[in-house]
């Protein structure tokens, strides 16, 4: 088991100068600078930047430099703890993104928990009462909660908690708390707004899983080993707790990793519309006006939580199945 720890560990490091590479490479695809994006900008508002007042400003950000040179420069300061400094916003970018990355982090978490707490037993209990009423009811939700964009259940949502609760939905805070600094009390008003971007993000995810470990349990529980443990004289839910669900659970262990991109990625919408201060919203500025250290910086920090989550996913992986451990 240590040896396996070991090993996934030294793939992660080499993985993650791969990752900052591609993420330098990815902010530079688009042709231009951020520069350039900002005198088309200007132009378009009637107005000019001289030429050299422009060149001056690539001097001074390094744009003007190689490539090579860039990257080198960005992640000689990242070494330090400094990502460098937003050309839009004009101020470093660890101010920026710090808190929201933890506001990610903490609905990417409750999120997982809000999945995996449905999905799990719902799941189980669709096998365990296959084709009976209920597992109808759950595949019915299952496949109207993939189906609804998680865009529209939050737009449903918003309209819901005011119209009938009279509370304001959009965002995590009150108004009150929204610039506030961290007490407790403005962790409590977080919680209390946390509820409905959980329920819109793991709405999906949650009816994808619960058909997930409904197919796996199946599959396991006309194995032999589930025969014969039964004919041990072991309790039916002693033979289906400790054998298929542990094996069914693989998928969901093996894909933990995933949880912050996904939410990351696919949630981006969503964040807009409930006027969620995450870095999804962020990210899309930044790409948008090629402000590059921010963009990789976001790009560069949510790939090594990625990697951390798929290094835990593998560890928890090998304890829950052995086997793998020999593979």
């Amino acid at each position: 088991m240590l040896q396996f720890i070991l090993r996934r560990v030294l793939m992660a490091i080499p993985t993650m100068l791969v990752i900052s590479i591609v993420s330098f490479a990815l902010i530079q695809l688009p042709p231009g600078d951020f520069l350039t994006s900002y005198a088309a900008t200007l132009a378009q508002q009637g107005d000019t930047i001289p030429p050299e007042q422009l060149e001056a400003l690539r001097e001074a950000y390094g744009l003007g430099q190689p490539l090579y040179v860039q990257y080198f420069k960005w992640m000689r300061g990242i070494f330090r703890g400094d990502f460098g400094r937003s050309l839009e916003w004009g101020m470093p970018v660890q101010d920026l993104i710090w808190e929201r990355l933890a506001l990610t982090v903490v609905l990417s978490g409750a999120t997982f928990l809000f999945v995996w707490t449905l999905a799990i037993p719902l799941g189980i209990f669709s096998a365990t009462h296959q084709y009976s009423i209920p597992d109808y009811i759950f595949t019915f939700f299952g496949f109207l909660g993939l189906g609804i964009p998680n865009f529209m259940l939050a737009l449903v949502l918003m309209w819901v908690g005011f119209a009938y609760f009279g509370q304001e939905v959009g965002g995590l805070f009150s108004p009150d708390y929204k610039n506030a600094p961290w007490t407790m009390a403005r962790v409590w008003d977080m919680i209390k707004h946390l509820w409905i971007p959980m329920i819109v993000l793991g709405t999906a995810g949650t009816a994808g899983l619960i058909r997930t470990m409904r197919a796996n349990t199946l599959d396991e529980i006309n194995q032999p080993y589930v025969e014969t443990a039964r004919a041990k004289g072991l309790t039916e839910r002693q033979v289906i707790w400790k054998y298929p669900v542990r094996v069914a659970l693989n998928p969901f262990v093996s894909t933990a990793g995933w949880a912050l991109p996904e939410l990351v990625s696919g949630s981006t919408i969503v964040a807009v519309v409930l006027s969620l201060p995450t870095v999804g919203p962020l990210l899309l500025r930044a790409l948008l006006s090629q402000d590059m250290y921010l963009a990789g910086a976001i790009i560069l920090l949510i790939s090594i939580l990625t990697i951390i989550g798929t290094l835990i996913s593998d560890i928890l992986l090998a304890w829950l199945d052995p086997r793998i451990r020999y593979e």
